[in-house]
């Protein structure tokens, strides 16, 4: 994992997974250090990752006030226990359907939940944080918000790519990428991770990213992307297209087993 600021008061805890022939996934969580510290989601869900301890090195967990859970997807809960016995005084913002999704893993203390819908907002002391339904979603309990203080836009899994390595997945910015090599990033992740986009009404899809324009964000933080800076109309520009994108068809049974044929029992590659 990667550790680095974007602006003043915002942290990125960056990870990524590398999913063969498609890239290196980014999987970021952020800190904001607001008046009232804010976690916003908690990581990947793998043994090998320590993510408290992790942001450990950005704040002491037991200063945390707020776990913005952006959606209950396993990469975006990998900490979220741990760090509710190491934040004791932190809850949970989600909504009623995402603290029911948790719960068919583990239940979520409803004393530790704080439930808020699109369209509603959270004082955290210096800072208001608007909660809002991003355009590209992969899970009914996405919500993602809008810092009014420092123009950032977390937008969950929306404007997702994949990277060329993990070194730019975990320490680069989306602008490390040329136009067309991001504009072909963000369109394969919505078509991977959004695949409905294909499939509903595409002039009610392209209206609900009017609101978005407006907001005019100067920081868009994704989990699947590099902050990006000073680029939220290009890549709006780019997921509006993603209706007319071509589909995500992944690889099927056939493709598995040649895929097997090139790896030794235990899944090293075989010597050539």
């Amino acid at each position: 994992m990667d550790t680095h600021k974007v602006g003043s008061d915002t942290t990125v805890l960056a990870d990524s997974l590398e999913v063969p022939g498609i890239g290196h996934i980014p999987a970021n969580a952020y800190v904001l250090t607001a008046a009232e510290p804010v976690v916003v989601d908690t990581g990947l869900s793998l043994a090998d990752r320590t993510f408290v301890n992790t942001l450990g090195s950005v704040i002491d967990p037991a200063d945390v006030r707020w776990i913005w859970l952006t959606h209950p997807d396993r990469d975006h809960t990998g900490g979220l226990f741990d760090l509710l016995v190491a934040a004791p005084r932190a809850k949970v913002v989600t909504t009623f359907l995402g603290a029911g999704i948790l719960s068919t893993e583990r239940p979520l203390p409803l004393d530790r939940a704080y439930f808020l819908n699109p369209g509603q907002s959270l004082d955290v002391g210096d800072r208001t944080l608007h909660g809002f339904r991003p355009p590209l979603f992969d899970n009914p309990a996405t919500v993602g918000f809008y810092d009014d203080r420092t123009r950032i836009c977390f937008s969950s899994d929306c404007f997702g790519g994949p990277m060329p390595s993990a070194e730019l997945a975990e320490s680069g910015h989306a602008n490390d990428l040329s136009p067309a090599q991001l504009r072909d990033a963000q369109l394969l992740w919505a078509a991977v991770d959004s695949p409905w986009v294909h499939v509903v009404d595409a002039d009610k899809y392209r209206a609900t990213l009017t609101p978005l324009r407006e907001m005019g964000a100067e920081i868009v933080l994704s989990t699947h992307l590099p902050p990006a800076v000073r680029m939220t109309d290009l890549m709006i520009d780019t997921i509006m297209t993603a209706p007319d994108a071509d589909p995500f068809v992944g690889p099927d049974q056939a493709a598995l087993e040649q895929m097997l044929a090139t790896f030794e029992p235990g899944g090293q590659p075989a010597a050539t």
